[in-house]
Order: structure tokens, then C-alpha cells, then sequence
């Protein structure tokens, strides 16, 4: 199972905290499209690394059109040596339409047609055939010498791989059929991921005639722990909060549905509409935080990720909303690689 850590978004300590990554162990690095633009420090990253694997989780597919990230994702390719991992998801309709005044509708066919249309212009490039992509959604048409990078940027490492983040089954679905990998939220549980989310990724598959087979899962990964008892709590306090947090979003509420839990959901939605914060996390109690969560002391963690998700993902990155020991990962890490 591959290891992946996170970099953060700072440009003057990304460097020294890829390095510092890939000394680690880990086998990739995410950057998240927070308060900060997420392809910019993996540019830095591709400098000061050599075999990680660098990639966004994500980067809002919605506030860009396939032929600005065409651009940035190729040329992150061809300047990692091969590394680069698209990684798209969708965000939820008011970021889109408010915060960046861009246009919402049918988000699951949407980002299919983004994705085939990335593709498409990624094809142009390689081959030198024509840009002819019409879709519902978006139109390629036009390419010319000027504008097009050179086939040889990439070496020969081909274009970047796609991932896709999603919870819902019509994203899901869409993510197996004209993706490389698929991006759990960290808002799931082992019951969902398969009962709802890996039948999803299967019938996106058979649509494109493919089984699972070199399709890459990243799991669920809130993890909980600590060397005492103390630290544990504190860690579980920071995480029930996230987790509140999460389920507050009516997009996500299937995933609570599916455990008897639907009626949280308005009551988290409620809450967080007065800033109820930590009142939200007090309602996550432990049967839902060991649910959601992997919680225990660090050697406990890897037989317990293993157990729950060892046959289904090929990736996992640690969702821990509270600080931690660096040197306490180290063991996780080496003992998860292991399993």
C-alpha cells in the first residue's frame, strides 16, 4: 500500500517539507486548493525531490476549463520526470457560482466532459491531430502551431494520470469510467466504500470496457492516536470537530444515511448555521468517531487500516486535524507500507 503525505502550501518551506517527505518514506505528496493555489508549490516540490509522486487533491476542476488544466498539468508532468498526478473534484454549488462566479449544472456529466475534453486537447498535442472536441458542456476547436507544446516535453513519461474526488455515486461512477485513480473524501466510512462507492467505480469501468485492474484507489484516512491516553483524547476532540464539520454538508449525508445516522446531518447543518463548533463535535460520538476513524496508539494502526480497507485501496494518505509527532508517523508509515 502506498503512503502519501502533504506539503502544505507555503512557496518558502515547500521545498524543504517535500524533501523532508520523500526522506520520510513516503511514495507521493498532495497539495489542497484551500487559501492558496494548489499547483504552485508542486512545481517546487518536482525541484527538490526525485522519485515522488506529486499531485493535487484536489484542485477545483469547476473554476478552471479543461484547456487551463491541460496547460498547468502538462507542464507539471514534463518538469517532475513523470510525476505529476491530476487531481480534480468538483466543490459544491455556492463556492462554484459565488465565490468563483462560474457557471454550475449536472456536475457528475460536467466533469466527464472536462475530463474527456483534457484528454482530447492532451491527444492534440501528442499526435498532432486535429482539436475537434464538441461536448454539452465544452468546445475545442482550435489549436494552432503556436500555441501547442512539444510532444517531446515529456520524455517519453506520457501525460499525467487523472484522479477524481467524489462522494456521490454519479461522480463515483464518472471517476471509474475516464479516470486513472479515484480520491475517497475523508468523509467515509468501510461501509460505504463498499456498499456505495466501489459498485460505483465498477459500473464506470465496465461503461469504458475496463475492470479495475491498475485503477488506483485512495483510501479514507482519518487516523486518531497518540502515545497516551491524553494525547489521544486531544487528538479526538480536533477530529470529532472535522468530522461534524463534514457531516453538516446535505451533500454528504448519504454516507450517514447508510449507517442509520440521516437525522445528525440536520442537526450538525443546524448548528454550524449558528457557529456552533464545538457543540458539532460533541454530537460525534465514539461508535461514530471509531467509525469514520482509525483510533488508537500508532502500532495499532496499520493492523487496523489493513483490516478495513487492505483489498479494496492502493493508497492512503493520514487525515490527522491536529498536531502531531512527526518521528510517531514514522512508525505508522513503515508499519502501513508493510501490510
Amino acid at each position: 500500500m502506498k503512503i502519501d503525505g502533504s506539503i502544505g502550501s507555503n512557496l518558502h518551506n515547500v521545498a524543504e517539507n517535500a524533501a523532508a517527505v520523500e526522506a520520510a518514506g513516503y511514495s507521493g505528496a498532495w497539495t489542497a486548493e484551500v487559501a492558496h493555489d494548489p499547483f504552485l508549490p508542486l512545481l517546487l516540490a518536482a525541484e527538490h525531490t526525485t522519485d515522488l509522486e506529486l499531485g493535487t487533491s484536489i484542485a477545483v476542476a469547476f473554476a478552471r476549463n479543461p484547456m487551463t488544466l491541460a496547460n498547468t498539468a502538462w507542464d507539471l508532468q514534463a518538469y517532475s520526470g513523470g510525476r505529476f498526478i491530476l487531481g480534480l473534484g468538483s466543490q459544491i454549488k455556492p463556492h462554484i457560482t459565488k465565490r468563483f462566479s462560474m457557471e454550475w449544472s449536472q456536475p457528475a456529466a460536467r466533469m466527464r466532459e472536462m475530463i474527456l475534453a483534457i484528454r482530447a486537447i492532451w491527444n492534440t498535442w501528442l499526435t498532432g491531430e486535429k482539436l475537434a472536441f464538441r461536448g454539452q458542456f465544452y468546445t475545442h476547436t482550435l489549436m494552432t502551431p503556436f500555441f501547442t507544446p512539444a510532444a517531446t516535453d515529456l520524455n517519453g513519461f506520457g501525460p499525467p494520470k487523472i484522479f477524481l474526488a467524489g462522494v456521490g455515486e454519479l461522480m463515483t461512477e464518472a471517476a471509474g469510467e475516464v479516470c486513472d485513480g479515484f480520491i475517497c473524501h475523508g468523509f467515509t466510512t468501510e461501509k460505504y466504500l463498499r456498499e456505495v462507492t466501489l459498485p460505483a467505480l465498477e459500473r464506470g469501468r465496465a461503461k469504458a470496457g475496463k475492470t479495475m485492474e491498475g485503477f488506483e484507489i485512495v483510501g479514507p484516512s482519518f487516523v486518531v492516536t497518540g502515545n497516551s491516553d491524553a494525547e489521544i483524547e486531544t487528538a479526538a476532540t480536533a477530529t470529532r470537530q472535522q468530522i461534524a464539520f463534514y457531516g453538516s454538508t446535505p451533500a454528504y449525508r448519504k454516507v450517514l444515511e447508510i449507517h442509520g445516522w440521516g437525522g445528525l446531518q440536520e442537526e450538525l447543518n443546524s448548528l454550524s448555521k449558528q457557529g456552533e463548533w464545538e457543540a458539532m463535535g460533541a454530537l460525534i460520538n465514539d461508535e461514530i468517531l471509531n467509525t469514520f476513524a482509525v483510533v488508537g496508539k500508532p502500532e495499532a494502526v496499520a493492523p487496523e487500516l489493513s483490516n478495513r480497507y487492505g483489498d479494496i485501496i492502493q493508497r492512503i494518505s493520514f487525515y490527522a486535524p491536529y498536531d502531531s509527532d512527526p518521528e510517531r508517523w514514522a512508525s505508522v508509515i513503515d508499519a502501513v507500507k508493510a501490510t
